[in-house]
Order: structure tokens, then C-alpha cells, then sequence
């Protein structure tokens, strides 16, 4: 009777050893390709870095307070977004920070350069959408920590399995967004491209992807933030930066030192927060005149042949 009350253990399963199986596997028959991409990442991120190591602290700072008077039009918030990375500075995780930064650029960049095609797919092929749509679903519901498992079993420990890890939990806004601006752009407009004689490339690059363009920077922002709190959890699997100083911090238990680092990680978090999104707003008001001065140039023009006429 014990099998009413309790799951039988004749009944249990253990797949757990059959993908582990299968993921080593995998790295030994690709282990030249797996090499490479070590090689091309870690390449990218040595190269960000010193570009990063290059421009002046102060420059730096200066570029930030500018990039965010321009967003916001306000100098009080360009000069509150360089105070916020003056401080970081401040609490001696410069370096720490720049690394971090590295890992996030190269994150977002892989997963915009794979999240913006497949999107298109997606938003052009119902039969891609039928597939990716669970897929995506799986990627966005299965905790962050497994990423960092498989990533670690193909590529060691280090930033190359941290960029990996991140670039899968962090693409999805952006196939997401993607599909969803291109597929929801007005019917009309899309109509008088085809009368118009555009091909499909055409239709995509001059109609549908500039009218979307809102929905697509928004998805580009989501991605920015995933990647932001997925870099920090690569710690775990040896990715230097702000994220390793706070496990260092929480396994010798000293709350203090884990501050500093998790101050900083919400500053640099909010700065490219406020950037992206105030690109947007700025996109998006530039569109919209544009919209404007469109709609009302017939108007003119009607009015200057009714002189004509006259």
C-alpha cells in the first residue's frame, strides 16, 4: 500500500545522465569547432577590453554625462549618470567594471546580430514561429542557472562560457520584439510598398523594419538588462569582473565587501537602462515628426495648386 501514498521508485527516471552523456559527447566529436569559437570570443573580448582600458577614466565619465544630456535634454541627468560612475570609481572596481562591461558588449552584440535575423524569420514564417515559439518559451522559463552548466561542460570554465550562457538567456527579447514589431506594422503602409513595386528585401529594410523600429529598440533594451543580470551570475563559472567580487564576498560571508560591488552593478544597470531607453523616446519623436511633416505636405500642396487653379 506503501505505492498509493508515495511515487514508486520502479517508475522513476534518469535523464539526467543521458544529456551529460550526450553534451561530452558533443564537445569531443566538435572539438575543433567548439576550439574555435573559444579562440574568435576570447579574441573579442581581450580587444573590447582594451579599447575600453584606452579612453581615459575621465573621458569616459564625460562621455556619459553628454550621451546623457542627449537622451534626456536635461544636464542635471547627464551629470547624475557620471556622478553614478565616478563613484564606482570611487570604490576601487574601475577595472572590475570595465571587465564586466566587456562581457556585456559582447554578449549583446552576438545576441542582437542572432536575436534581429531570427526574429525577421519568425515575424515572415509561420512555420518557424510554430517552432520557436515553445523554444522560446523553454529559454525564458528554465532558471539561469542551467545555462551555466552546459556552457561550462563545452567550453571550461572562464569568459567564453559566460558569453555563451549569456548570449542564450539574453536573446530572446529580442527575437521576441523583433517578430512581433515587423509583424504588427500597418497593413496600408505595407500595401503601398507592394503597389509601389518593392521587392521583399525592400518591403523589410525601407517599410517594415523603420516602422518597427520602436518595438525593436525596446527589444534591444531587454536584452541589455538580461545580459546585465546573467553576467553576474556567470561568476559562478569563473567570469571575472563585479559579479566575481560579490561571490568572493558571499563565500567568505563579508557583507560589506559584497556592497560595493552590488552598488555599482545598479548604477551601471540604470545608465544603460536610462541611454537605451531615452534613445527610443528619441527614435520615436523623430519618427513621428517625420510621420508629421509627411501628412501635412499634400495639404500644402493642395493648397498651392488651388492658387495655381485660381
Amino acid at each position: 500500500m506503501n505505492w498509493i501514498l508515495k511515487f514508486p521508485p520502479s517508475l522513476t527516471l534518469n535523464p539526467g545522465s543521458v544529456v551529460d552523456d550526450a553534451i561530452r559527447q558533443f564537445s569531443r566529436n566538435h572539438r575543433a569547432s567548439l576550439s574555435a569559437i573559444k579562440n574568435v570570443t576570447v579574441w573579442m573580448l581581450s580587444a573590447i577590453e582594451r579599447c575600453l582600458e584606452l579612453i581615459p577614466w575621465w573621458a569616459l565619465i564625460l562621455l556619459v554625462v553628454w550621451a546623457g544630456y542627449k537622451v534626456s535634454g536635461k544636464k542635471k541627468i547627464g551629470v547624475l549618470y557620471g556622478a553614478m560612475l565616478f563613484f564606482v570609481g570611487c570604490f576601487g572596481l574601475w577595472t572590475m567594471m570595465l571587465e564586466t562591461l566587456s562581457l556585456i558588449i559582447v554578449s549583446v552584440t552576438l545576441a542582437l546580430a542572432l536575436g534581429f535575423p531570427l526574429g525577421v524569420l519568425v515575424a515572415m514564417n509561420r512555420h518557424v514561429e510554430t517552432v520557436m515559439q515553445p523554444a522560446m518559451d523553454f529559454m525564458q522559463t528554465i532558471p539561469s542557472f542551467v545555462y551555466l552548466i552546459p556552457a561550462a561542460m563545452l567550453f571550461s570554465v572562464g569568459k567564453t562560457p559566460a558569453v555563451m550562457a549569456t548570449l542564450i538567456y539574453s536573446v530572446v527579447p529580442m527575437i521576441r520584439l523583433t517578430s512581433h514589431g515587423i509583424r504588427h506594422v500597418d497593413k496600408e503602409v505595407v500595401e503601398a510598398g507592394i503597389a509601389f513595386g518593392s521587392t521583399r528585401l525592400q518591403l523589410l529594410f525601407n517599410v517594415q523594419v523603420p516602422q518597427a523600429l520602436p518595438t525593436i529598440m525596446t527589444g534591444i533594451n531587454q536584452t541589455i538588462m538580461m545580459a546585465m543580470g546573467m553576467v553576474v551570475t556567470c561568476a559562478l563559472i569563473g567570469a571575472n569582473g563585479l559579479g566575481m567580487e560579490i561571490l568572493v564576498a558571499t563565500n567568505r560571508t563579508e557583507m560589506g565587501r559584497a556592497l560595493m560591488p552590488g552598488i555599482s552593478i545598479v548604477f551601471i544597470a540604470i545608465i544603460l537602462d536610462r541611454l537605451t531607453r531615452g534613445s527610443l523616446t528619441q527614435g520615436s519623436r523623430t519618427q513621428g515628426a517625420l510621420r508629421g511633416s509627411s501628412d501635412k505636405s499634400p495639404e500644402k500642396g493642395e493648397v498651392k495648386d488651388g492658387g495655381n487653379a485660381g
